[in-house]
């Protein structure tokens, strides 16, 4: 990739950012980054972000990379990723023995046409 690029631009595509309200977000694109509201999903507890998307189709692939936003506590462990028609539900689970999450995170996706 060069200098000066975007992360997705080498590959052609636009990435785009959104921000879930009660576990829900819309993005129209093949790559993005979705911020979640403030969570305080309690330890071995899950949070489901659902994503519409038009770019994704049942059969996609649909890559998931997960970070801390302003949460500081927890550990955050991707569960499942399923795909549908317009959009895809992403499951995560605290796996922190006793530690609640306490802000918000942020689920980085790139989807694959099949």
């Amino acid at each position: 990739m060069q200098r000066g690029t975007s992360k997705f631009s080498s590959f052609g595509l636009k990435g785009g950012t959104a921000t879930a309200a009660s576990g829900a977000a819309t993005l129209n694109e093949f790559a993005g980054v979705v911020t979640s509201e403030a969570l305080t999903t309690a330890a071995a507890a899950e949070y489901t972000l659902t994503l519409t998307n038009a770019k994704v189709e049942a059969g996609s692939v649909v890559l998931v990379s997960l970070a801390n936003g302003t949460n500081t506590q927890g550990v955050l462990n991707l569960i499942r990723v399923t795909p549908a028609a317009g959009s895809v539900v992403i499951v995560v689970r605290n796996i922190h023995g006793s530690q609640a999450l306490n802000g918000t995170i942020r689920i980085s996706f790139f989807v694959v046409q099949q």
